[in-house]
C-alpha cells in the first residue's frame, strides 16, 4: 500500500470505528441477558427455609433491603477504614444516645476488644504483648449461673473469671487483678441473683467497667437504649439477628475511653489481638444501615404481622385431626418474640417430633424446624411472605401421611 492510500485509510478509521461501536452497542442492548449464576447449585449447597430462629449455623438472619443497598453501593469505592470506623461509629453513638460505639465482628468480637480495652487501656506495649502480660492474671468477675459458652472470647485475652454467688460474694471478689464485670443478659437466675442495678452499684462502687452482653436481646427495641441508662460501661448486640444487619458484625456501644481503646485492640491496626477479626468497610455501612431501620421501624405494626402470621398458620395445621397449635411468646430476654407451639396425638399420627424435622429437612424445599419427641416449635419471624403458607402446608402434609 502507497503511504497516500495508507494515511487515507487512517483517516477513515475513526469514522469506521464509530460505526462499528455504535453497530454493537445497539446489539448488545438488544441481547438478552445473561442468565444470573446459581451459586447455591454452583457449589452444591442447599438453601433452606428457616422456621426456627437465628442461629449462627444457619447464617443468622436475612439482610434487610436497605442493608444490602448499603453494602452493594459501597462496594465500588475504597475508603481510609481509620476515618470510616470513626465516622460510621459516631453515627451509630448519635442514634443510640450513647458518648461513643464502633462496629466489630460480631457480637462476640465485641466481648473480646471490650475486655482487652479494659486491660490495656490504649497502653501500646500492653496491647502489642496481649494476651501475655507480666504479672498476675487480670480478672474478670462473672455471676456462676451466667457462665456460657461465649466467655471463652474473655479468657482469650489472657484474663482469669471470677465466678460469684450473689452480692456479697461479688463485693469480696474485687482486687488490685480486677478489670471488668461481665453481665451475661440471657444468663440463669441463679440462686442469689444480682440485679442489673446492683451489679453495676457494685461494679461502680469499686470503679471497676461493667459490661452486659446483650447479642440477641432485641427486640424489644428499648433494649438498645437500656442498659446504658442503668449505667453499664460497655453495651454490645449481634448485627445478624433481629437487627437484620450483617451476620459477621456486631456493635460495641458505651464510655469514650473504652470505645478508643477498644479500636486500638482492632483491625486496622496491624499487630493487635483484634486484628484476625477485622471488619470490612461494606461491613461497616450495612451495620449503620441496619441499626437505623430497626430503630425507625414501626415495631408494633411488625409484631401485629408477626400474630396475624402465626394465626394463619394454625389455622392450616389445625386441619389435621388431633393437631393443636398455639401461639407463644418466648419471655426473653432473648429472642423475644412470637412462634408456634404444635403438637397432636401421637397415637393416631404416628410420628413424632423429630421424625417430623428430619422429614422438612430432607424435604423439597428443606425446611428447618425447632422442637423435640413430643412437639414442634415453629419459628415464624425469620420467614419471607411466601414462606408462610409453604411451611405450614409441608408441616401439615407430613402430619397427615402419618395418620
Amino acid at each position: 500500500m502507497k503511504r497516500r492510500e495508507l494515511v487515507k485509510s487512517l483517516a477513515a478509521l475513526p469514522l469506521a470505528g464509530g460505526l462499528i461501536g455504535s453497530g454493537l452497542s445497539a446489539f448488545a442492548a438488544e441481547a438478552p441477558e445473561a442468565p444470573k449464576r446459581d451459586f447455591f447449585k454452583e457449589l452444591g449447597v442447599t438453601p433452606v427455609i428457616n422456621a426456627a430462629a437465628t442461629m449462627t449455623f444457619l447464617s443468622g438472619s436475612l439482610m434487610l433491603p436497605e442493608v444490602m443497598e448499603a453494602i452493594n453501593s459501597t462496594s465500588h469505592h475504597f475508603a481510609n477504614m481509620y476515618e470510616l470506623q470513626e465516622k460510621v461509629g459516631a453515627k451509630i453513638a448519635e442514634m443510640l444516645h450513647v458518648e461513643a460505639a464502633m462496629v466489630t465482628s460480631g457480637a462476640a468480637c465485641a466481648m473480646l476488644l471490650g475486655t482487652a480495652a479494659c486491660i490495656t487501656g490504649k497502653d501500646e506495649q500492653k496491647i502489642k504483648n496481649l494476651p501475655i502480660l507480666p504479672g498476675a492474671r487480670k480478672e474478670v468477675i462473672i455471676q456462676k449461673s451466667h457462665r456460657y459458652l461465649f466467655d471463652q472470647a474473655i479468657t482469650t485475652t489472657g484474663a482469669k473469671l471470677i465466678e460469684v454467688d450473689g452480692a456479697a460474694e461479688m463485693e469480696k471478689a474485687f482486687n488490685e487483678n480486677t478489670v471488668m464485670t461481665l453481665f451475661f443478659n440471657a444468663g440463669e437466675v441463679g440462686k442469689k441473683p444480682i440485679s442489673h442495678e446492683e451489679f453495676v452499684r457494685l461494679s461502680k462502687k469499686h470503679n471497676i467497667p461493667a459490661f452486659i452482653d446483650a447479642a440477641a436481646d432485641v427486640p424489644p427495641v428499648e433494649n438498645l437504649f437500656r442498659f446504658q441508662k442503668i449505667g453499664f460501661d460497655l453495651v454490645t448486640f449481634s448485627g445478624g439477628k433481629m437487627m437484620r444487619g450483617p451476620q459477621s458484625a456486631g456493635v460495641l456501644f458505651g464510655r469514650k475511653d473504652l470505645i478508643e481503646a477498644a479500636k486500638a485492640n482492632h483491625s486496622p491496626n496491624e499487630a493487635p489481638i483484634g486484628r484476625p477479626m477485622k471488619v470490612n468497610k461494606e461491613e461497616m455501612f450495612g451495620m449503620y444501615a441496619a441499626i437505623k431501620s430497626y430503630i425507625e421501624r414501626d415495631h408494633k405494626k411488625e409484631w401485629q404481622d408477626w400474630l396475624d402470621r402465626a394465626a394463619r398458620m394454625n389455622k392450616i395445621f389445625e386441619t389435621v385431626s388431633t393437631v393443636k397449635a398455639k401461639t407463644v411468646v418466648s419471655p426473653g430476654p432473648a429472642n423475644a418474640f412470637p412462634g408456634i407451639e404444635v403438637t397432636w396425638d401421637q397415637k393416631k399420627i404416628k410420628v413424632t417430633g423429630e421424625d417430623v424435622k428430619k422429614a422438612l429437612l430432607a424435604g423439597t424445599p428443606s425446611i428447618v424446624v425447632n422442637g423435640n419427641e413430643k412437639m414442634l416449635n415453629v419459628g415464624i419471624v425469620l420467614l419471607k411472605p411466601e414462606e408462610v403458607d409453604v411451611v405450614a402446608n409441608r408441616i401439615k402434609d407430613v402430619l397427615q401421611k402419618a395418620v
